[in-house]
C-alpha cells in the first residue's frame, strides 16, 4: 500500500474514531505528521491562514493526541492560532475556514468537547491550566492539564505571572513550550542532561517519594528530610545551571526535539511521573514542510493570503492597491525622516503593520517587544518624558491588553505621542477575539486622548502630522482595507478637532456623518442616485468639540454612519452631544452592534449589521422620502 493512501487511512480512522489513535505506533505517527501538513498548507493556499506556526507543531500535536486522553485529559492551546493540526484530529475540517458555519481558525469551546477554553491572541493558556488544575484538585478528579504555549507568547507578562503563581502553588500541569527560536537559553553540558534525565526518572521519583514517606512519621525524620534536601539541590546547583523555570518551582525537561514524537512522547511520560508542574521545552522549526514557510525571516507566512503551492506567490493581487497598514508603514517612514525625535514601538506587529523599512532604516530608533503590549505602552510613555515622541503602532484588538498602561502611564502623564491602530474595523474569520471595533469606545474613556480617522490619504497625512503639535496621545485607527496607491492627493488643511462638510449640500432634509474610508463611497452613490445631501467626514471621533455641534442643528434628520466602531464608540458620543444641544430632529444610527461578532467574511459581516454603502444610500432615500 502507498504511504500516501495508507496515511490517508490513518486519518479517515481517527476522524471516526478518535481513539484509534492510540493504536498507531511511530512509523504510522510520522506517516499521519506528514498527512497533516498537506492539509493545512492545501487549507490555507485556498482560503489563507496561520501557515508557519501550524506547520511547526504538527509532530507536538500528534504525539500530544497519540499519548493523552483527549478529551478527558484538557489541552489548553495559548495561541489558537496553532491548532490546525489539533482541529484535524478532533474531527474537524479547514475547508472555508473562518465563515459562518464553518471550523473557526481558532480554539472555540462552543467548537467541539476538544476544546475546553477559547484561545485568542495569546498568552492565557498558563493561567487558564492552573485553573482548571486547581478545580480538578478540589474535586478530587483525575486527568491531566496540558498547556500548549508557542510563538513567543511566554514574553508576555500575563504567562510570566500565570509562571510565577503556578511555580509556587504547585498544582501538576504539564506546560508544552514550543520554542521555535525564541532565544531562551536551554542548559548545557551531559551532566545537566543527566540530572535532568535522573529528576524526572522512575527510580529517582520512586526513591525521592519513599524517602519522604520513611522520614516524615517523625520530627526529627523531617528536619533531616530538609537538610538533606538542601545539601542535595546546593550540589545541583553547582553542577547544573538553574533554568528560569527550575527557580520558579518547575520541573524542566529539554530541550527536546519538537520533531521527534518519540522524544517528545519519552518527555511525556517523565512528565506524568512528576508530582509539581512541568515544563517541556520543544524546539521546532516555524514552517517545518513548506520551503517558503521554512525560510522566512521577516514573518510573511505567519498568516498569509491564499497562495499558489508550487511558486507561493499569493492568488489575489489587487495592482494599484496597498493596505492602509501599507500606507502607514509609507507614512511612518517619513515622520521618522522629518522628525528625529521619533522613537517606533511595536509589539510584535512588525510585519503585520508594513513596518520593515521603518526598522531597516533606523535599526536604533526601532524597537519590537514582541507580545508585551503593556511593556510597550510603558516604556513609550517613559520615553515620551525623555524628549522623545514615541510612534507606537499597535492592532486595535491587541491595545485593549494595555488599556491601563495608556491611561495611568501615557495620557495621565501628559505625554506626547502618536499611536496608530491599524486593523481598527471587522476583521472577518478570527471572530470575536480579533474584532478591532471596541476602541472607539474605551479611548473616549480617558481624558487627554485624541482619536480620529482618515477617510483618505491626504487626511491621513494630515493627521500624522498632526499628531506631533503636542496634543497629548493622539490615536489614528484605520482599517484593513486597501487604497488607492496610483495618486496621492494634493494636502488638505485639517483644522485640530473640526468636522469636515464633504457635500455642498444645500438640503436641510437630511445630513449623513459618516466615518473611514467608506464615506468617500457614500459620497460617490450619492452622485450616481442624484441625491442632494450633506456629507460630513468627522475626522476627529474624540474629543467632540462643541463647534461641530451647531452646524448639525439646523438639519431635520441626521445619519450617523460608523462602520468601524461600535454603537458605543462615536456613534453614541455624538448623540450625547446632540441631545445636550437640544437637537429637535431625528437621528439615525447604523454602527456595529456592542457585541462579540463572530467568524464570517467582511463583506457578510458588513451586510449583517446594514453597513454596505450601498444600504447606507436606501436607509437614506427611506428618510427623506424618495
Amino acid at each position: 500500500m502507498k504511504s500516501v493512501d495508507a496515511a490517508d487511512i490513518i486519518f479517515q480512522n481517527i476522524t471516526e474514531d478518535h481513539s484509534s489513535i492510540k493504536s498507531l505506533d511511530f512509523d504510522e505517527l510520522e506517516l499521519l505528521s506528514a498527512h497533516l501538513r498537506e492539509q493545512i498548507i492545501q487549507a490555507c493556499s485556498e482560503y489563507g491562514g496561520h501557515l508557519s506556526s501550524n506547520l511547526g507543531a504538527v509532530e507536538l500535536t500528534v504525539a500530544i493526541h497519540h499519548f493523552f486522553d483527549l478529551p478527558k485529559d484538557k489541552l489548553i492551546f495559548d495561541v489558537g492560532h496553532q491548532a490546525y493540526a489539533h482541529k484535524l484530529l478532533s474531527g474537524r475540517k479547514l475547508d472555508h475556514m473562518g465563515e459562518e458555519g464553518f471550523t473557526s481558525p481558532l480554539t472555540k469551546i462552543a467548537e467541539s468537547p476538544f476544546d475546553p477554553y477559547d484561545a485568542g491572541h495569546s498568552s492565557t493558556a498558563i493561567a487558564a491550566a492552573e485553573a482548571f488544575a486547581i478545580a480538578r484538585d478540589e474535586k478530587k478528579e483525575n486527568f491531566d492539564v496540558v498547556a500548549f504555549v508557542g510563538d513567543a507568547s511566554i514574553v508576555n507578562g500575563l504567562a510570566i505571572e500565570g509562571l510565577n503563581d503556578l511555580g509556587q502553588r504547585g498544582n501538576k500541569v504539564i506546560i508544552v513550550l514550543n520554542d521555535n527560536d525564541m532565544s531562551i537559553s536551554p542548559p548545557s553540558g551531559g551532566i545537566s542532561k543527566f540530572f535532568r534525565g535522573i529528576s524526572t526518572g522512575v527510580v529517582y521519583s520512586k526513591g525521592k517519594h519513599g524517602f519522604y514517606r520513611a522520614t516524615a512519621k517523625t520530627a526529627v525524620g523531617r528536619f533531616f528530610f530538609r537538610v538533606s534536601r538542601r545539601i542535595k539541590n546546593a550540589i545541583k546547583r553547582q553542577l547544573v545551571p538553574p533554568t528560569m523555570f527550575d527557580n520558579m518551582g518547575f520541573n524542566y525537561i529539554g530541550p527536546i526535539d519538537g520533531h521527534d514524537i518519540k522524544a517528545i512522547e519519552k518527555a511525556f511520560r517523565r512528565a506524568k511521573r512528576s508530582d509539581r508542574p512541568v515544563v517541556i521545552h520543544a524546539r521546532t522549526i516555524k514552517g517545518k514542510g513548506y520551503p517558503y514557510a521554512e525560510a522566512d525571516k521577516t514573518g510573511y507566512w505567519h498568516h498569509c493570503s491564499p497562495f499558489h503551492i508550487g511558486t507561493g506567490q499569493p492568488k489575489n493581487n489587487h495592482p494599484g492597491f496597498i493596505t492602509w497598514s501599507h500606507y502607514f508603514a509609507d507614512l511612518t517612514l517619513k515622520e521618522m525622516e522629518s522628525h528625529p525625535e521619533a522613537r517606533l514601538i511595536v509589539p510584535a506587529t512588525l510585519k503585520g503593520s508594513g513596518l520593515e523599512k521603518a526598522f531597516g532604516y533606523y535599526p536604533q530608533r526601532c524597537f519590537d517587544f514582541g507580545i508585551a503590549e503593556e511593556h510597550a505602552l510603558t516604556f513609550s510613555g517613559a520615553l515620551g518624558l525623555n524628549g522623545a515622541h514615541p510612534i507606537v503602532c499597535i492592532y486595535s484588538t491587541f491595545l485593549q491588553r494595555a488599556y491601563d498602561e495608556l491611561f495611568h502611564d501615557c495620557a495621565r502623564l501628559g505625554v506626547d505621542m502618536t499611536l496608530l491602530l491599524d486593523r481598527a474595523c471587522l476583521c472577518g474569520g478570527l471572530g470575536e477575539t480579533h474584532q478591532g471595533i471596541f476602541d472607539e469606545a474605551y479611548l473616549s474613556s480617558i481624558p487627554g486622548v485624541t482619536l480620529a480617522m482618515p477617510s483618505d490619504k491626504a487626511i491621513a497625512q494630515a493627521l500624522f502630522d498632526q499628531s506631533f503639535q503636542h496634543h497629548g496621545v493622539f490615536a489614528i485607527r484605520y482599517p484593513r482595507e486597501l487604497v488607492d496607491e496610483r495618486t496621492e492627493p494634493p494636502a488638505v488643511e485639517l483644522p485640530y478637532l473640526r468636522f469636515r462638510y464633504e457635500g455642498n449640500s444645500k438640503s436641510k432634509k437630511l445630513a449623513i456623518v459618516a466615518v473611514g474610508p467608506r464615506e468617500k463611497e457614500i459620497l460617490a452613490l450619492l452622485k450616481k442616485h442624484y441625491l442632494d445631501l450633506e456629507v460630513i467626514d468627522p475626522v476627529y471621533l474624540c474629543p467632540i468639540q462643541k463647534d461641530n455641534i451647531l452646524p448639525l442643528l439646523a438639519y431635520e434628520n441626521l445619519l450617523i454612519y460608523d462602520a468601524y466602531g461600535t454603537e458605543q464608540g462615536f456613534a453614541k458620543n455624538l448623540r450625547a452631544e446632540l441631545l445636550e444641544a437640544g437637537y429637535r430632529g431625528k437621528v439615525y444610527t447604523r454602527a456595529i452592534p456592542n457585541q462579540f461578532i463572530g467568524s464570517n467574511t467582511y463583506q457578510k459581516q458588513l451586510e449583517q449589521f446594514g453597513l454596505l454603502p450601498s444600504q447606507i444610500i436606501t436607509l437614506a432615500k427611506e428618510i427623506i422620502g424618495k
